[in-house]
């Protein structure tokens, strides 16, 4: 196995806490904060780099008024970069991931982090789908785009009214949060747009999932809008003690922050997390929808198919961190999992609407740094994601990309070892 670099560790310490979910909350205490903050400050330094820039977080104006608050009752932020030349009257909105808490104690935890609080958001390095370099982004480089901050823990969908519950100050407005800073941006432009691309990555490709048609409607008819959702196809799979912890995790998020008022009404009657669920979403949804995934999604392993809970031995330890490392029954359990996203993906190889890349290879995000386009980006027929995205957002091409099961695919070998 190659030995990776400290900057390719660093990173995926960044990737796992900007990303992550279940259960990462409980890490935060003592010397753990104190690592993980400088983790996180030398990471985002070597992220930054002559393919990004360092955009100023806007906080949102008049967000108390409008109950749009982040966890700790602090205004949520974003960051804009104003777009040049022919895509000036483009936007591209991406919506920022963190996994969800699904307990008050979870919750609060949050508050002191910037997955709960504005207090704690910096400026914001744009790179990968948000670059401005037009050698990392050759489609997308010179639109106005906006990167939205996550604060509220339920991928922008809770609603609930009172800022207490049994006894702490918290505020669950998810879906205040995505109506308010959607309609600031109308008045900054986004109302003009000719063409508007809405993505998001984890927990905000859910985001996107839910509200890919609530923002095609607010903007006019004539308007080009599509949506994509980056590692946000979360699986409704069992894990490997035949439980189904992200279901119930689901259940869990959805009670504690009122999703269900905003779910699909046709599935809320059996279970609600059933509609927490891309693949149910996704049934309904009208706008144009790519949808970008590991078959062999990093985070899902490491939360869905192998919960820790699952796994008291420890003995998939090793696997969790590198596909490499796994044994043979453990990849035989990991093509069974491919094989379920790939049998709910069949029922949209002929839909028109509906655009694909999914990779085999083991990470999670891949809009966001040197995964999206660079020399070392997964390939799949010889296409970056960048190239495969921006040959379906401009209908220069029907893209159903499904890569060849792990491990025939050498450009994640080369994209991993950075």
């Amino acid at each position: 196995m190659i030995e990776k670099p400290a900057s390719a560790i660093l990173g995926r310490l960044r990737v796992w806490w900007s990303r992550g979910g279940v259960g990462r909350a409980a890490v935060l205490s003592g010397f753990a904060v104190l690592l993980l903050a400088f983790f996180l400050t030398y990471s985002s330094r070597i992220r930054t780099s002559s393919d990004s820039s360092l955009v100023d977080l806007t906080l949102l104006s008049n967000a108390e008024e409008n109950g749009a608050l982040c966890l700790d009752g602090s205004p949520p932020g974003y960051h804009l970069q104003r777009g040049s030349g022919r895509g000036s009257d483009s936007w591209l909105l991406h919506l920022e991931g963190g996994g969800w808490c699904n307990t008050l104690e979870k919750c609060s935890e949050r508050q002191r982090t910037p997955l709960g609080s504005s207090h704690y958001m910096n400026q914001e390095s744009f790179v990968g789908i948000l670059s401005s370099n037009p050698l990392s982004n050759p489609d997308f480089y010179n639109w106005n785009k906006v990167m939205i901050r996550y604060c509220d823990g339920a991928s922008f969908s809770g609603d609930v009214e009172s800022d207490h519950q049994n006894g702490t100050k918290i505020f669950f407005r998810g879906m205040h949060i995505w109506e308010a800073v959607i309609s600031e941006l109308l008045t900054k432009g986004l109302i003009n747009a000719k063409q508007a691309f809405l993505t998001g990555c984890s927990a905000g490709g859910l985001a996107t999932f839910i509200h890919c048609d609530d923002f095609r409607a607010l903007l006019p008819e004539e308007v080009i809008v599509k949506c994509l959702s980056d590692g946000g196809f979360f699986l409704d799979e069992e894990d490997i003690s035949g439980k189904r912890t992200i279901k119930s995790f689901y259940n869990d998020v959805i009670r504690l922050q009122n999703v269900e008022k905003h779910l699909l009404k046709d599935c809320l009657e059996t279970e609600p997390a059933k509609c927490f669920f891309p693949e149910k979403i996704i049934k309904s949804i009208k706008t144009p929808f790519f949808i970008l995934n590991s078959a062999y999604d990093s985070w899902q392993i490491s939360n869905v198919l192998v919960p820790e809970d699952s796994d008291p031995e420890n003995s998939w330890a090793r696997c969790k961190l590198d596909i490499h490392d796994c044994d043979s029954t453990q990849i035989e359990l990991l093509q069974g999992f491919r094989m379920a996203l790939l049998n709910i993906l069949g029922d949209y190889q002929h839909n028109k609407n509906i655009g694909m890349f999914i990779n085999s290879c083991f990470v999670h995000c891949q809009t966001y740094g040197s995964p999206w386009h660079s020399p070392i980006s997964p390939r799949i027929n010889n296409k970056t994601v960048a190239e495969a995205v921006g040959d379906w957002y401009f209908n220069r091409r029907d893209v159903k990309e499904i890569d060849c099961a792990y491990p025939c695919n050498p450009t994640c070998d080369e994209m991993e070892s950075i």
